[in-house]
């Protein structure tokens, strides 16, 4: 017999981690609303040359590709079935900014710019599982795309600090800019070298410097840039007074000197909206992700050992490549299954939010199971989730039945309740009980 089982990555979500994952969702969702922006929704799949070489190649190694349906490979050669091009001609989605840049150049006609989207929807990573690291996740996306105002990148550091002290957890935002990253590389000697250089520095908190700078030297990257590295990483301050020492450092490039300018010119605009958020300027974050061209961000939990929980950036060229050039873009995206790690190790869900049902009617059959079933309709109209037990059970049972689905109330409907129109109304939490009049045990529960 076969053993059932799910691929090592993904995971069924139980009704109580389904409700907790709701809580996230919704959280999110009342944000982003709040701040202008419209849901929008793309396929599972993308046509490969869609998705291949905007995520560099080690996102490209990650992306899960579809064999193409029916007989396609009946008849090919062996060199032609290796080709996974001549059998594969779409893949899951890697992560939703891509296809939401390929949506936007196909509807563009339709749009409105700037255009606020947010994407609540899976993705997919052929990604080693591990902790807080799983082959299919959600992403909560939000973009706005059409416009180069630095005013965007404030409004994402606003949905974060709003999203986070709505769930309880305290967060830091690590915050860099790909001109500075380019600045540093040209300032090195080796211009030629970002993307290396950025996919080896973004790893310096998982692997340390030492392998950091193994990494940069099988990369093609001389002992001489990697010694000049080293201090610029390691430049200690607040942000502004980093800002400072890098000028001098960045005084050559004409590309680092106007990242510099877009980050005071961010911290300012923070500053002045008045952004109750802990902000570190980290020269280490590159996001490895090759569409990036401005500011970048990342967000860390203070409390929970555990990687990002939210990053995104500037990209001012993904919609070019589909064939639309020069609209610019920043989004930012919440990484809900780590989020929802975080809520959970540090117990920081809602009491009742594991509770779909807030009050159980206990079934005593005949005539009370008639009233019951009046009074529940009624209860429910008030917009209360309510339900019946459906068996005329022993009073014992229907009762574990309500605790074990950590339901708060329940309601009894005995002979004695009939004939005095009263029901017997009990806190599971607290084992106190009231007689409601039936009409107003909707209004007591809520209470």
């Amino acid at each position: 017999m076969q053993k059932p089982s799910v691929p090592k990555g993904t995971r069924d979500f139980s009704p109580v981690e389904m409700n907790r994952r709701q809580y996230i969702f919704d959280t999110v969702k009342e944000v982003f609303r709040l701040y202008g922006f419209s849901p929008l929704e793309t396929p599972a799949m993308e046509n490969l040359s869609t998705l291949l070489g905007k995520y560099g190649d080690e996102g490209d190694k990650l992306l899960f590709k579809i064999l193409n349906s029916g007989d396609y490979g009946a008849g090919l050669d062996d060199e032609e079935v290796r080709s996974a091009s001549k059998i594969c001609e779409k893949g899951l989605r890697y992560d939703l900014t891509v296809p939401f840049a390929r949506y936007v150049v196909q509807h563009q006609n339709e749009i409105v710019f700037p255009f606020k989207r947010y994407q609540i929807q899976p993705v997919w990573r052929a990604d080693r599982p591990q902790k807080g690291r799983y082959r299919e996740f959600y992403q909560c996306d939000v973009d706005i795309i059409g416009s180069r105002s630095l005013l965007g990148e404030v409004e994402l550091v606003k949905i974060v600090a709003d999203v986070f002290a709505r769930l309880g957890i305290k967060v830091v935002l690590k915050i860099n800019n790909r001109k500075i990253l380019y600045g540093i590389a040209e300032t090195i000697g080796h211009a030629d070298k970002m993307t290396d250089i950025t996919v080896a520095i973004d790893k310096l908190e998982k692997i340390g410097a030492e392998n950091v700078n193994a990494e940069l030297r099988e990369r093609g990257i001389d002992d001489k840039a990697i010694a000049m590295l080293q201090p610029i990483l390691e430049l200690a301050g607040d942000n502004m007074t980093k800002l400072n020492k890098l000028e001098s450092i960045l005084a050559g490039s004409e590309t680092g000197l106007a990242g510099i300018d877009e980050m005071r010119t961010l911290f300012g605009y923070m500053a002045d909206s008045g952004i109750d958020l802990s902000t570190e300027l980290d020269l280490s974050l590159a996001r490895g992700l090759n569409y990036y061209t401005g500011a970048i961000f990342e967000v860390k939990a203070c409390d929970y050992a555990i990687g990002s929980i939210c990053g995104g950036g500037r990209y001012d060229n993904l919609t070019g490549i589909f064939g639309l050039p020069d609209v610019s873009g920043v989004g930012i995206s919440f990484g809900a299954d780590r989020i929802y790690d975080v809520l959970s190790g540090l117990e920081l869900f809602p009491e009742d939010v594991d509770c779909s049902t807030r009050l159980l009617f206990m079934n005593m059959g005949g005539e009370e199971e008639k009233a019951s079933l009046t009074l529940l309709s009624q209860v429910r109209k008030t917009g209360i989730p309510a339900e019946i037990y459906p068996e005329n059970a022993k009073m014992k049972k229907q009762m574990e039945y309500a605790n074990r689905r950590a339901i708060p109330f329940v309601a009894i409907i005995g002979s004695r309740e009939l004939e005095q129109r009263r029901a017997t109304v009990k806190n599971m939490r607290t084992g106190e009980q009231c007689d409601v009049p039936f009409e107003s045990v909707p209004e007591f529960v809520k209470q």
